[in-house]
């Protein structure tokens, strides 16, 4: 991973507001770097102990926890939920209700 890919990233997820999501692919597309989900997971899950930067509003683009059943994402649920975050019968966030950043962005971003 490229220092500018990381930066562009890391300035991204800071940016996520609480009680909204991304998800991996939304985020290095919007870096700049699309196709690159994978590389934004291998970023956010080495982030150092103590970090400040909302991880927990990065989600899969099913709108669902990766990892399900294991302990980070049983701690992003409960982050995402005291932020007012709803998840489906099935588990998933509502990229639509949720999504950041919205839709018309997202259009304008691909053009």
């Amino acid at each position: 991973m490229s220092p500018a890919f990381e930066l562009a990233v890391l300035a991204l997820v800071r940016q996520i507001p609480p009680g909204r999501v991304s998800s991996y692919g939304v985020l290095a597309a919007a870096a700049g770097f699309p196709r690159h989900a994978r590389h934004v997971g291998k970023l956010l899950g080495s982030l150092p102990d103590g970090h400040d930067l909302p991880w927990h509003r990065v989600v899969n683009s099913a709108g669902k926890l990766s990892r399900p059943g294991s302990e980070q994402a049983d701690w992003q649920r409960v982050l995402l939920e005291q932020e007012g975050v709803e998840f489906s019968a099935s588990s998933a966030i509502s990229l639509f209700r949720y999504g950041w950043p919205d839709h018309a962005y997202l259009r304008a971003k691909a053009r």
